[in-house]
């Protein structure tokens, strides 16, 4: 029981990020194991080395699993407890986009949340990785709270028929042992400097002072959580705050833009793939001029205009099939070199009976915008990458 108590110290009296039922099953564990009473210090010794990840990849597809409760650091707990540490992932992601193999990273995520400490900063990577490769998540079959704060910062969000996510909140508990003290025999005395110090003590009731500081910290790390989440989705604020830490499960997490669309994990790492390689037999992928230029080539270059055209209308045409439901057609309709008009057309024709897709994709919607930097975009800059190593083999 080395760990528990240090498992405990990190759940009452902190904010969380975590589902409730999740949070009730934890408790479960923790109370009959202390019986409600006072809780020794841990024993932490210094961290050992940490291995370096291995990267397995379909097709060049890394799958980085995003499992269990989630916490800034696991000191050793995972295998007790079923921790996944924010460090971790971290860690792998890094790897993930420092390795020439590896094309695009998809989240595998089944986590009820965790921890609030650490958790930003993650998703802050996820998003920032994003310009370097693309990065999929996919809730396999649970991204509630902190795990949904990861999966909003991937390009795209997919869930399966049985998934949920949202649980955008915050939670803390105090628990008043008081009584358990007493019939244990016990009091306990506190001896401190500063008039808080001893706010939050499970000896006694929640003074007012302590409640309002907790309330005050859970407030702030929802408005974060909500402008993380609304920055990340492309939400208002108030769409998200509108949710008030519910869950969404299937075509309704799609319905509020919690999610992009249904489907597997073994759909996401396929649809990847397909997209990328799609767009990699493009021809001007296959140029080296078109890598960004090193510092001592001219300050104007003279781009083809019919090049330049063509990744607009790959970006078009991507997003469209995204747009419509039908990303599966992407590849297709690369390889055929069809126009952004025409593509529209055939995914209107593809989906006539859809009221889904004649809301969304009529035929006088604009084309998406292709204004980003195209070489900004991780799905063209993760092709680049497999062009060259392509051209490297030969």
């Amino acid at each position: 029981m080395t760990g528990l108590p240090h498992l405990a110290a990190r759940v009452f009296n902190t904010p969380l990020l975590i589902q409730r039922a999740k949070l009730e099953v934890i408790l479960g564990v923790l109370a009959p194991k202390f019986e409600l009473q006072t809780l020794p210090a841990p024993q932490m010794g210094p961290p050992g080395p940490v291995p370096p990840p291995t990267l397995p990849t379909q097709n060049g597809i890394f799958v980085l699993p995003v499992h269990g409760t989630l916490v800034q650091r696991t000191v050793g707990l995972d295998a007790l407890s079923g921790l996944t540490s924010y460090q971790s992932i971290a860690r792998r992601l890094d790897a993930a986009l420092a390795d020439e193999s590896v094309h695009g990273i998809v989240l595998d995520i089944d986590s009820p949340g965790g921890e609030a400490a650490g958790v930003f900063d993650l998703a802050d990577q996820i998003h920032a990785a994003r310009t370097r490769k693309p990065i999929w998540a996919v809730a396999n079959d649970a991204a509630f709270s902190a795990a949904y704060a990861i999966a909003s910062a991937a390009d795209r969000v997919l869930l399966t028929r049985t998934a949920g996510v949202g649980s955008i909140g915050v939670i803390a508990l105090h628990v008043d042992q008081s009584q358990s003290d007493t019939n244990a025999g016990l009091k306990f005395t506190p001896i401190h400097a500063g008039a808080r110090k001893n706010d939050g003590t499970p000896h006694g009731p929640l003074t007012d002072e302590a409640r309002n500081s907790i309330q005050t910290e859970v407030n702030r790390l929802h408005e974060l959580f909500v402008l993380t989440v609304a920055d990340q989705r492309g939400l208002s604020a108030e769409a998200v705050r509108k949710t008030e830490a519910a869950l969404y499960f299937g075509q309704d997490a799609i319905n509020v833009g919690l999610a992009d669309r249904l489907g597997t994990l073994s759909d996401a790492v396929q649809q990847m793939h397909t997209e990328l390689d799609a767009a990699a037999r493009l021809p001007f992928l296959e140029n080296p001029t078109m890598s960004t230029p090193d510092s001592t080539a001219p300050a104007v270059v003279d781009l083809d205009a019919a090049r330049v055209q063509a990744r607009n209308d790959a970006l078009a045409i991507a997003e469209l099939c995204e747009l419509a439901g039908q990303p599966q057609m992407t590849a297709t309709l690369l390889a055929e070199g069809v126009t952004p008009a025409v593509a529209r057309q055939r995914l209107l024709a593809a989906k006539a009976d859809s009221a889904e897709i004649t809301t969304h994709l009529s035929p006088t919607t604009p084309l998406p915008s292709t204004a980003m930097s195209l070489d900004d975009n991780p799905l063209i800059n993760a092709v680049k990458a497999r062009a060259a190593a392509a051209r490297k083999e030969r």
